[in-house]
């Protein structure tokens, strides 16, 4: 069956090629202002309004579309991709020593219908110093990345602990997207789109 990832990053594209799934990549242009809303129904939000920027592009009707949106919660701070290497730093400053919370929502559909999820994972980083702030900066891993680390990277050895599903760190909670597909629109997405399919 045909499928569509609505999303440009190369984590989540990674992830649904661990699946063995052929698929499509069509980038939405979705506005992702959302004001102040909390964090956890922002990124519901802003996935539903990238699976809906890829369905009006037209001739997506029969395929099966999933969207992705990531924020970093700290204190009540929601923390996105950072504007610049300044950003980057005062947000890693911020992670340092605590605990934070990261947010994947997400937004399937098929078949006419919508569903929206998301996954919330807690996130404890070491306290960092400068200089290993500085060097991953530097690194220029930070910049497209929500709260400004990639936890399959460089970054991987400032995480002391991780509760929650890792993939919704990386930015695709892979578990609640296939339990929602599977009992929503009665796709198991392991046979959906395998060689075998195409």
């Amino acid at each position: 069956m045909r499928i569509i990832l609505a999303s440009k990053s190369p984590r989540r594209k990674e992830i649904l090629e661990k699946l063995g799934l052929n698929f499509e990549i069509s980038v939405s242009d979705a506005n992702e202002d959302v004001g102040e809303m909390p964090p956890e129904r922002a990124v519901e939000e802003i996935s539903k309004r990238k699976a809906e920027a890829v369905l009006e592009k037209g001739g997506k009707e029969d395929a099966l579309i999933i969207a992705a949106d990531t924020v970093v919660s700290i204190d009540g701070k929601t923390l996105g991709k950072p504007k610049d290497e300044k950003e980057a730093k005062e947000m890693l400053k911020t992670l340092s020593g605590n605990t934070h919370t990261v947010f994947t929502g997400f937004a399937v559909c098929f078949g006419g219908k919508m569903r929206t999820g998301h996954e919330a994972t807690k996130v404890k980083f070491k306290v960092l110093s400068d200089q290993e702030i500085e060097n991953y900066v530097n690194s220029g891993e930070p910049m497209d990345k929500a709260g400004a680390y990639g936890i399959q990277g460089k970054a991987i050895v400032f995480v002391e602990s991780i509760n929650g599903d890792f993939f919704n760190v990386v930015g695709l909670p892979v578990f609640k997207i296939y339990e929602t597909v599977k009992n929503e629109f009665g796709i198991d997405l392991l046979y959906a789109g395998g060689e075998e399919n195409v």
